[in-house]
C-alpha cells in the first residue's frame, strides 16, 4: 500500500518546526529519503531535525551540510543519526563503501540525494520529495511510503 501526501510549508521557519515535530517520531532504523533540487529545503529540513533530537537532549551543536565529508553521525542519545548528502557520488557502490547498509537497520539516516544508492535503496523508508513555489518562499513536501507504518504520520503531517 503506497501512502502519499503533501505538505506546504510557507516559511523557513515553518519548515523547522515541521522538521522538529518529525524529530520526535523516529527510532533506530527509521530511513528518511530527502529529495529535490538543489536550494528546495532538504538540508535545513535535516539541520532542523538534528538539531531538535539533540536540544532534546541539553546539547547544541552546530549541523553542517555533509556535501564535502558526505556523511555526518550524530549521537542522539542511545540512537546514531547519520546525515548522507550523496550529491556527489557518481555510483551506487560509493554509498555503500560509506556504511550506510548497516546504518539503515541501527541509526535514524536522513539520505539527501537517495537516487544515488540506486538499487540499494532500502525498503520502508519514507520518501520526501521538496520542491519550491516560484511566487513565494513556500516549499512543498510530499511524503511517500509504501510502508504501512508511515501511514499514520504521513496523514498527521500532511495537508491534503
Amino acid at each position: 500500500m503506497t501512502v502519499s501526501r503533501t505538505r506546504v510549508v510557507p516559511t523557513p521557519d515553518d519548515m523547522t518546526a515541521f522538521a522538529a515535530g518529525l524529530a520526535t517520531r523516529l527510532t533506530a532504523g527509521d530511513v528518511l529519503l530527502l529529495s529535490g533540487p538543489i536550494g528546495a529545503g532538504k538540508t535545513h529540513f535535516a539541520r532542523a531535525l538534528i538539531q531538535k533530537r539533540l536540544a532534546d537532549l541539553g546539547v547544541a551543536e552546530d549541523v553542517p551540510s555533509p556535501t564535502f565529508t558526505l556523511v555526518q553521525t550524530y549521537d542522539a542519545g542511545g540512537v546514531e543519526i547519520w546525515h548522507a548528502d550523496l550529491y556527489r557520488l557518481t555510483h551506487p557502490d560509493e554509498a555503500l563503501e560509506l556504511g550506510l547498509q548497516d546504518a539503515f537497520d541501527t541509526a535514524i539516516c536522513l539520505v539527501e540525494w537517495p537516487d544515488r544508492l540506486g538499487a540499494d535503496t532500502p525498503d520502508g523508508a519514507l520518501h520526501l520529495t521538496f520542491s519550491s513555489d516560484p511566487d513565494t518562499e513556500a516549499r512543498l513536501v510530499e511524503l511517500t511510503a509504501d510502508a504501512s507504518r508511515w501511514a499514520d504520520l504521513i496523514s498527521e503531517f500532511c495537508d491534503d
